[in-house]
């Protein structure tokens, strides 16, 4: 083997090495910030269902919490988005179930909302009677409550009942409605 290729063979292999360090040092930082966020978000008592598996789904959306922790960036807005096709809730009047796709978009302000929290409030309606429309509301409501967002749409697209689809979408703080926007 040639002096040039050991030489070039043993620069990678430098370089290789302080890479290694560089990203074990990243990843640790890393876990170490993670980790001490999380213990001072605990100690707060602020999230009580994240890390708990024998958590249960609330019975009601009246029974349901959105929790919420410090926005990281409030000096910056920047958008949310949640979404879901596993929502239902029951009609009022048949009592059937009404199956919808959930988008929640926003911007925070100081909180955000925590999404396994979000989740189980979302699956609190599946027996919860009320008209599509009454619906959408309450949870941007509910959603404004929790984190005061500088902004907030939701929209709920509910699957076809008797071959007719609605798409509900409700915004935050209200905004006189466009025809145009959808």
């Amino acid at each position: 083997m040639s002096k040039r290729l050991r030489r070039s063979i043993q620069t990678l292999q430098t370089i290789s090495a302080h890479s290694r360090k560089v990203a074990a040092i990243d990843l640790n930082r890393l876990k170490a910030d993670v980790a001490v966020a999380v213990a001072k978000t605990k100690r707060a008592g602020q999230l009580t269902l994240l890390g708990h598996s024998e958590a249960r789904i609330p019975a009601s959306p009246s029974e349901a919490r959105l929790e919420t922790f410090s926005n990281p960036a409030p000096n910056r807005n920047y958008w949310i988005h949640f979404e879901t096709d596993d929502f239902t809730s029951v009609c009022p009047v048949t009592g059937q179930p009404d199956f919808a796709r959930i988008d929640i978009d926003y911007v925070p302000d100081r909180l955000c909302v925590e999404s396994k929290s979000l989740k189980f409030y979302l699956a609190s309606y599946r027996n919860e009677h009320a008209f599509n429309e009454a619906v959408t509301n309450r949870i941007l409501d509910d959603f404004v409550k929790a984190c005061a967002p500088r902004e907030a749409i939701v929209t709920a697209q509910f699957s076809a009942r008797g071959g007719i689809a609605l798409t509900v979408r409700v915004e935050y703080p209200d905004k006189k409605p466009n025809r145009d926007e959808k």
